[in-house]
């Protein structure tokens, strides 16, 4: 009986120690849907980081666990984290593209002990939820103010807004709109479209009424902003000499085979350009095109998901494997690294990162593909937007 009693307390501690040598990561995002290749993006990035990193972090073995959220849908994200982290046993929850979706996880992240990382959706508020959120992508506020000054600098004085009603898009306007009157500018006219348009020629017959010199516009990536930028062009914008100005969502690289010479010349700010030219990068896109199988597809949202990885291995280290949120997030405050898009760090008050934000401009290469060439950087750029989510 002795014997059999040792014999069952050994098979306890075995399973318990084989369980807390594997720390697993739920990833929430959108793998199917019209914005399937946004999700690609982030398994692309993770991939890239676990394939050049590997898949251990000291005895610990990293296992990630993707779960589908085609749309924004609030509801279904809390109940998705919710089964990642009760079912799973997941000590980590990342990604999440949409804000409303990643908004909704944050009320169940203390009770379940389990920190989350941002690998995209971009409004400033979600860090001011919980002291458990990290974002390593970027705001609207952040990618939206310098494209203000590009606006000035160009001699525009006055311009329309066009965002998509939902929190990054009256972010973007916001930040537009402060920045912009700060150089001097007028907004005369700002517009918020529901996330579901997809007509856009009532909205330029507006822009060309409003009878401004530029248009500053911000729609989530995917098949909404290919759809915008096509109407600026087929209803006569660009011919009008109506300047364009965004955040660099609206030329994401995936889109540009589509878009061609429509969106030759525009003008964007963002955080990442896949033709940044660092040693870093160069790795990053060999090993992320590797995994996602064609690097015409590469895309912002695999940097995000790659440099979430580099954190989320930190916290893994600094906890020794072991569930802690609180000390998990402690040990990456103030964290600084170089990431494919250029020196990066998290902010320790705000958890938010810190980043160069360069403006592109959609050029045609010798080869005939179209890319955004970076031309001048703002280094070093927190997030504006935090002052005003307080």
């Amino acid at each position: 009986m002795k014997k059999f009693v040792l014999a069952a307390v050994a098979a306890v501690v075995m399973s318990t120690a084989a369980y807390a040598d594997t720390i697993k990561v739920g990833v929430v995002g959108p793998f199917s849907g019209p914005f399937a290749l946004q999700g690609k993006n982030f398994k692309a990035g993770i991939d890239a980081y676990m394939a050049l990193h590997g898949d251990k972090v000291g005895e610990n073995t990293v296992e990630v666990i993707y779960r589908d959220l085609p749309a924004a849908d609030p509801a279904q994200s809390k109940a998705l984290a919710q089964e990642l982290v009760v079912k799973e046993k997941v000590q980590y929850l990342a990604g999440f593209y949409f804000t409303p979706d990643a908004m909704a996880v944050t009320p169940i992240l203390k009770q379940a002990n389990t920190p989350l990382v941002i690998m995209n959706a971009a409004t400033s508020a979600i860090v001011t939820k919980s002291p458990l959120v990290v974002r390593t992508s970027f705001t609207t506020w952040q990618t939206s103010t310098p494209i203000a000054k590009v606006a000035h600098d160009a001699g525009v004085s006055k311009v329309i807004s066009v965002v998509s009603d939902y929190g990054p898009g009256v972010d973007a306007e916001n930040a537009f709109k402060a920045a912009f009157e700060k150089e001097g500018g007028q907004v005369v006219e700002a517009i918020r479209m529901p996330l579901s348009t997809n007509d856009f020629s009532p909205i330029m017959q507006r822009i060309k009424d409003s009878g401004a010199q530029g248009v500053f516009a911000f729609l989530p990536s995917g098949p909404t902003t290919l759809g915008f930028v096509k109407a600026y062009n087929e209803n006569g914008l660009k011919a009008a000499g109506i300047k364009f100005f965004a955040p660099g969502d609206l030329t994401q690289e995936s889109d540009l085979p589509a878009l061609g010479e429509a969106a030759l010349g525009i003008q964007t700010t963002f955080h990442y350009a896949v033709s940044h030219d660092s040693p870093e990068n160069k790795a990053f896109v060999e090993a992320a095109s590797k995994a996602i199988g064609n690097k015409a597809e590469l895309s912002f949202p695999a940097v995000g998901a790659y440099d979430g990885m580099n954190v989320i291995y930190k916290m893994i280290e600094a906890t020794g494997g072991k569930q802690d949120a609180a000390k998990a997030v402690e040990a990456v405050k103030g964290l600084s690294w170089i990431s494919p898009r250029g020196p990066v760090s998290i902010d320790p008050e705000s958890r938010h990162i810190t980043q160069n934000i360069y403006l592109r401009e959609v050029t045609k290469a010798d080869d005939g593909t179209y890319y955004n060439k970076e031309v001048q950087t703002f280094e070093k750029q927190g997030d504006p937007g935090l002052a005003a989510a307080k």
